[in-house]
């Protein structure tokens, strides 16, 4: 699922420039032209991440960042700071309730690699950059896993699946677990499912010899091993 970036800018011709660089880079970008607007957007839509501007009309990007600090639903979602503003004491300042600080003008490359950077520390499931274990590649964004350059058929919920044990390999996790990550807090779902959903998995990957990865451990679940063994 791709990671919706909320972007509260008032520049238009700014606002569309970093919307269509996190659009290419595989995110869900969110326009908010005001904190105002922005605020009722993320009563509406919680955003994995906001890029803020300071000197926004009415009030200020601080303000909002603190309005946001504030909230317990809101006070952890990570926020890159941008503005004009370059000196030290501005930086200080900006940091004190934002992630991250970046000055105008800025590169629209840096702004993407610092917004995977504070999703890879709070969410690394919402980066969609390639996955690669040994010949084994996974890419969120174009939704294709391939195995020595071949891409190989898989459904829409195996391919979760796989995404969530390479982002979390060499760990066990319980079909509990793996429940509530996929498919969220339905308790209507069976945990046998799980069950039924790796094993179409594992024979996606079984002519490869990939399926050998996909590890059952008794009493407990699944672990995702780095290599074959």
């Amino acid at each position: 699922m791709a990671a919706n970036i909320l972007i509260v800018e008032d520049e238009s011709s700014i606002l569309e420039l970093i919307s269509l660089n996190l659009h290419q880079a595989g995110f869900n970008p969110i326009r908010a032209i005001s904190a105002e607007y922005a605020d009722n957007l993320v009563k509406e839509t919680l955003p994995d991440l906001i890029v803020l501007d300071w000197m926004l009309p009415g009030m200020n990007g601080i303000e909002f960042a603190k309005r946001l600090r504030a909230n317990s639903t809101t006070k952890l979602i990570p926020i890159i700071m941008l503005t004009a503003k370059g000196d030290e004491d501005n930086k200080l300042e900006g940091l004190t309730v934002g992630d991250d600080y970046l000055t105008k003008p800025f590169s629209p490359r840096e702004l993407v690699a610092r917004i995977k950077a504070l999703l890879r520390r709070r969410s690394p499931e919402l980066v969609n950059d390639p996955i690669i274990v040994e010949s084994l590649v996974l890419d969120p964004s174009s939704h294709k896993v391939q195995i020595n350059n071949k891409i190989i058929s898989i459904g829409p919920t195996e391919f979760k699946i796989l995404h969530f044990f390479m982002k979390n390999s060499d760990r066990v996790y319980s079909r509990n677990k793996i429940l509530d990550k996929i498919w969220g807090n339905k308790s209507e779902i069976d945990d046998r499912t799980v069950d039924v959903h790796i094993k179409r998995l594992r024979g996606s990957l079984k002519q490869s010899g990939y399926d050998k990865l996909i590890q059952t451990v008794r009493g407990a679940g699944y672990r995702f091993s780095k290599e074959l063994e």
